[in-house]
């Protein structure tokens, strides 16, 4: 019963205390304290940390007296925190359990607040005030605090995590995020920053990430990620083509050795996403092929892997994704399997036919390519390049050229390649026999008429100690004997019913074990249409093609055939037809044809019983127009009627053109050449500078489809027509041309024409005045020229005058010294027996000296 009269005191005293200092403090003024917002005490505090508002107590005299404690948030009507000695605290709503006062024995100030688990509410001013009861109120006692809160960041807004799109749609992702200091957003696809395009673009600062016009290049995952100070969040959203499934990371060719691992990716991705990867080799599902089933494994992804793979594995794989929406989608990709060279089969016996060429086969299989191969002959190594009747073919096997008894033996066959060898056959029996020979052989050609029957005989004889050949009939071209008109009676074939298709060569084959041997007749089946032409073959030039070819057979010895060339342009419907003249030549031109064009063309002959079969079609290509040299028409006009169509930006105007004549001796006109395709942009800036050796004319490519640009062409004129300036065509990637030689005094206009593979465009025209200085150069050189000849030519003429005066005066002496010593001869009384003349001797040089 005390214990309850206690309580019930307690809780009295509270409310009278609470209701006391709320009288107290409505009497006292609010603003105790002497602080003011300028001089308040800045805390920064991160969301569920805790923090610690210091606060002093000064009392009057510094002498200790009962107080009341009070803090409050601007902005709240109740103080969030109440003390006072020995009564309960209050708290205030929304801070229960989180404000208290600091220990007496703390470091902090008296008066100082302690709150916990800071939320984002909480950021504000805060007030100390303390009031001394039945005092006076004091300025020094409280402060103003401002609490400023920090947050990571946190999504408001977010998108879906699949967005499913159709192509050609706009989306737009928006995110956004609150959080102190305010989160910068970005925007990442498929873990790579998204870079604003022409269809992408990220808006209102960055909270809005907007794709216009979707393909198929952007779908992917898209991250948004909210960040500041305090930390980051993301979130990502996956966008989808809505449809059928398409293949994101198709798999690529490879190449891998026997024994090793290979992976092929085929990673899809679909609106719905229950997308099923189907792998398959050559049309058969790869689980389905019996030498794959133990060794394939198709992964969730739908990647498929081969451990390990065997040389067989090599072709063409092909996966095939589908969500059952439209038609799949497939990507496929090569494997290359390499593998040292093998022999795959060892026969235990071959044949050689004795005196004929034969064979000994090594059957091989090698990737990479056999490089070569090596052959014993008895245990012994075989040398075929020391043999002149023995060669080793390109696929291993040894060729006999002439085959005799002592190439019979035991062989063996050794292959290789650039990954070595996985051994040698086996070895093989090498017999020599004689080859089957024919008994019967068919004539060497069969006449017969349509609708007729023909019998064509063949038989063969084995040689001893081989089987009986095997007969056979065959066509040369391949094709097929007509079925169910002929027939085969031991090596007899009889065709009933003749056709025109009957016609041909027809092979008689016998084969045994040793060798097969062939003999060929010729049916020849009159009475029918031509056969097709055949070796057609063309000539072009800009406006004509000549066509050649070799007959068909014309139908029989009583028939004559014509023909007729069809032609048209690729993709044209209807064919055009002209005769051929004069009857029966196998050669003809046509004419009028457009200058860089494609034809085809086709021939067939015609006799009395009608029309044969077409030959094969042949394409060929008109050469594209040359620039001609232009002048002025000298021939007559002619009729109106036969003028081409005015010229205009892309015809060529036939009035400045030099023109051939046709045999008659009128003008031809060509076609219209009207430039297909597309044209490229002008040439730009086009001037012209004067240099050390001449001019420089200088331009620069096009702004638009200047790749479209093969070569350029300068046009010139002065007071006529243009000409072209250049002799060669000028590279597209050279926009400077030379010229030496220009007429000083004389005004040119040049152009530059870039030229297209089937078009042009011409550049802006240019004025260029040459100075008549040009000239005067010209001229004092000449001058200057002709006088330093002039002078070189009286110095060399001075010098031969000297020389040839040197000479005579030489020549002079030596004769004058030669008489001299005829005439001290004769004073000594030398004489030539029965003359008066005194002889000449031989004398030295001293003699000729003293003499």
């Amino acid at each position: 019963m005390g214990l309850r009269l206690d309580q019930r005191l307690f809780s009295k005293v509270t409310v009278v205390f609470a209701a006391l200092v709320l009288s107290l403090f409505n009497r006292v003024l609010v603003s105790t304290t002497g602080s003011t917002f300028n001089d308040a005490v800045h805390i920064t505090a991160i969301v569920g940390e805790s923090v610690v508002f210091n606060c002093q107590v000064e009392f009057p005299a510094e002498h200790p007296v009962p107080y009341v404690l009070q803090w409050e948030k601007k902005g709240l009507d109740i103080p969030i925190f109440i003390w006072y000695d020995n009564y309960p605290t209050h708290s205030g709503s929304g801070y229960e359990g989180r404000v208290a006062r600091v220990s007496q024995d703390s470091p902090y100030g008296l008066a100082s607040l302690n709150l916990t688990n800071i939320q984002e509410s909480d950021q504000g001013w805060y007030a100390c005030k303390v009031v001394f009861l039945n005092r006076s109120p004091t300025n020094k006692n409280g402060t103003w605090f401002h609490l400023d809160v920090h947050a990571p960041p946190k999504f408001v807004t977010i998108p879906g995590e699949v967005q499913y799109i159709n192509v050609g749609d706009s989306i737009i992702l928006n995110c956004q995020a609150v959080g102190t200091p305010t989160p910068e957003i970005v925007w990442f696809k498929d873990a790579t920053d998204v870079q604003p395009t022409t269809t992408v673009g990220i808006f209102n600062d960055g909270t809005e990430l907007r794709i216009s016009n979707i393909r198929t290049e952007d779908i992917g995952d898209y991250t948004c990620i909210a960040r500041n100070g305090e930390g980051q969040i993301s979130h990502t959203a996956r966008v989808l083509i809505a449809g059928g499934a398409v293949i994101m990371s198709p798999p690529t060719n490879q190449t891998k050795l026997e024994g090793e691992k290979v992976e092929f990716t085929c990673g899809a991705k679909a609106m719905p996403g229950n997308v099923t990867v189907r792998w398959s080799r050559d049309g058969a599902f790869v689980k389905s092929i019996s030498s794959l089933e133990t060794r394939v494994t198709i992964k969730k992804d739908g990647s498929m892997v081969i451990n390990p793979v065997s040389a067989d594995d090599s072709g063409q794989y092909l996966c095939e994704v589908s969500n059952g929406i439209g038609d799949p989608q497939s990507a496929s990709a090569y494997l290359n399997v390499e593998y040292p060279a093998k022999v795959t089969f060892t026969p235990t016996i071959q044949y050689l036919p004795f005196r004929l060429a034969g064979v000994v086969q090594c059957y091989i299989k090698a990737n990479p390519p056999l490089q070569y191969v090596t052959w014993t002959k008895d245990k012994r190594l075989l040398e075929p390049y020391q043999q002149k009747d023995i060669v080793i073919m390109n696929n291993g096997s040894l060729l006999f050229t002439r085959v005799n008894q002592n190439h019979q033996g035991r062989y063996t066959c050794t292959p290789y390649n650039a990954q070595g060898t996985q051994g040698s056959s086996g070895q093989m029996e090498v017999l020599v026999r004689k080859p089957p020979t024919f008994t019967v052989e068919p004539e060497n050609m069969y006449q017969r008429k349509i609708s007729e029957s023909v019998e064509m005989h063949c038989d063969a004889q084995e040689a001893e100690g081989t089987q009986k050949p095997k007969i056979q009939w065959q066509r040369r071209d391949g094709a097929p004997l007509p079925k169910g008109r002929h027939s085969i009676h031991g090596g007899n074939i009889t065709i009933e019913n003749l056709r025109k298709t009957d016609f041909g060569y027809y092979h008689c084959v016998a084969s045994n074990e040793v060798a097969t041997i062939v003999t060929t007749t010729h049916l020849v089946v009159e009475g029918t249409q031509p056969h097709a032409p055949y070796n057609v073959s063309a000539n072009a030039s800009e406006t004509t093609v000549t066509l050649q070819w070799l007959p068909g057979y014309s139908g029989g010895p009583d028939y004559k055939q014509d023909y007729t060339i069809w032609y048209k342009e690729p993709g044209m419907a209807d064919w055009s037809t002209i005769p051929v003249t004069p009857s029966g030549s196998t050669q003809v031109t046509i004419n009028r044809l457009t200058p860089d064009t494609t034809y085809e063309f086709q021939v067939v002959g015609k006799n009395a019983l009608g029309d044969g079969m077409l030959s094969k079609v042949i394409s060929i290509k008109t050469l594209a127009a040359v620039p001609l040299t232009v002048a002025k028409k000298t021939s007559p006009a002619p009729p109106v009627t036969e003028l081409p169509p005015p010229p205009s930006d892309d015809v060529v105007d036939y009035s400045d053109l030099i023109l051939p004549t046709e045999s008659s001796g009128a003008t031809l006109y060509p076609p219209v050449f009207r430039p297909k395709g597309p044209k490229p942009g002008p040439p730009r800036n086009v001037s012209i500078a004067e240099v050390k050796n001449g001019f420089v004319i200088s331009w620069q490519a096009p702004l638009e489809r200047a790749h479209l640009v093969r070569y350029y062409v300068i046009n010139y004129k002065t007071d006529g027509i243009w000409r072209t300036l250049n002799k060669a065509q000028i590279r597209a990637e050279d926009t400077r041309y030379l010229v030496k030689s220009l007429v000083g005094g004389r005004t040119y206009y040049f152009r530059v024409v870039a030229y297209s593979l089937k078009s042009f465009e011409n550049s802006e025209e240019i004025k260029f005045p040459v100075p008549a200085r040009v000239k005067h150069k010209a001229i004092t050189a000449g001058v200057v020229g002709g006088l330093l000849f002039f002078i070189v030519a009286i110095i060399l003429s001075v010098c031969a005058v000297k020389i040839c005066n040197k000479r005579k005066r030489r020549k002079h002496e030596k004769a004058y010294n030669m008489v001299a010593c005829r005439i001290t001869d004769a004073r000594n009384g030398g004489q030539i027996p029965g003359t008066s003349q005194v002889p000449l001797k031989k004398i030295t040089g001293e003699e000729l000296a003293s003499c």
